[in-house]
């Protein structure tokens, strides 16, 4: 499925490209106003076959993609200490840095 933000903002996009209402893309797409409303609230996440159907009746076509993703192997050398740690230890060290990141924002 679809990340609820990404299908929401994708189908506003493409719906508002094709100089839609929400009503007629529903009407066009065969479904109910109320679903579209519901995906581009980010309320609810469509398959992909829904939103497949509903950017189809906009004019557009879905189309999936593979990226890998690197990871510095660095932000890795950490882990092994914190897999060590107590779940007491790691909320413990969880406030700490969350303190750390808030008094940073307010320099």
């Amino acid at each position: 499925m679809p990340n609820r933000v990404a299908a929401a903002e994708l189908l506003a996009l493409a719906r508002e490209r094709a100089g839609m209402s929400q009503r007629e893309l529903a009407r066009k797409a065969r479904t109910a106003q109320s679903v579209v409303a519901r995906i581009e609230l980010g309320d609810t996440s469509p398959s992909w076959a829904t939103l497949s159907r509903l950017l189809q009746a906009a004019g557009f076509v879905l189309s999936a993609g593979l990226k890998r993703i690197h990871v510095d192997p660095a932000l890795l050398d950490d882990v092994p200490r914190i897999l060590r740690l107590t779940p007491e230890e790691r909320l413990r060290e969880a406030g700490q840095v969350s303190r750390f990141i808030a008094a940073a924002r307010r320099v």
